[in-house]
């Protein structure tokens, strides 16, 4: 098994970048395969890795094909690698993600990109009513310096029915809860970089054990499981 992002990744994307069409890619499949082998069994060891501290439900890797139907760019290939980890559900929320890309464009994101609409109301809900262990959370030294603070989509102003001046208005008026954590070409080639990203992943878990609490509990606390 594979234990390391193969070096000829970010080569091989970077020419694809120059020449993104069908029949390049045709002709030079047979090098994509071989490196997207390697790459997906890095991904299986990174799930093993974090299979020793959390419950992974699955593990997803994304296809290189783009879906042009309804985008303005109709080049018809990625030029990264992107992969999953679902966490066992219903008891467990959030999500892990792994994108390889060349020029210093890997990150890895952990959280909630898209809450439905219950899960979103009840967040909101919980920091309308006290939002202390949130904040607690995120102002914990060892968190903060892996993940720093919430990125994602949020309004302008407060969410139907609720007060746009209440002090935990900047974590009620988000419609995602995620965290971005970048790395350099450099960094993702480096020997021991599955093993970085697991540690961060490690250190997400307090947020993911809240979450979770709150997303499986009503407002006073009793499960809905």
């Amino acid at each position: 098994m594979s234990t390391t992002i193969p070096k000829d990744t970010f080569s091989f994307f970077n020419k694809l970048a120059k020449n993104n069409d069908r029949d390049w890619f045709n002709e030079h499949k047979p090098e994509f395969k071989a490196i997207e082998a390697k790459v997906k069994s890095a991904y299986s060891h990174l799930g093993e890795l974090m299979a020793t501290h959390d419950q992974i439900e699955k593990m997803k890797i994304f296809r290189i094909y783009r879906d042009v139907r309804f985008s303005k760019n109709k080049q018809p290939y990625k030029t990264h690698f992107g992969g999953s980890f679902t966490r066992k559900k219903p008891e467990l929320r959030g999500g892990y993600y792994l994108h390889i890309q060349p020029n210093n464009e890997s990150f890895i994101a952990t959280g909630f990109w898209e809450p439905n609409k219950e899960d979103l109301l009840r967040i909101r809900k919980e920091f309308e009513m006290d939002d202390s262990e949130m904040r607690a959370i995120l102002n914990d030294k060892t968190f903060s310096k892996t993940w720093g603070s919430f990125v994602g989509d949020e309004l302008k102003t407060a969410p139907k029915g609720f007060d746009k001046e209440h002090p935990a208005i900047d974590l009620i008026r988000k419609k995602q809860y995620i965290f971005i954590k970048k790395y350099s070409d450099k960094e993702v080639l480096q020997d021991d970089f599955l093993e970085n990203v697991n540690d961060a992943f490690k250190k997400i878990r307090p947020y993911f054990d809240y979450m979770s609490d709150v997303l499986t509990t009503n407002l006073n606390g009793e499960s809905l499981l």
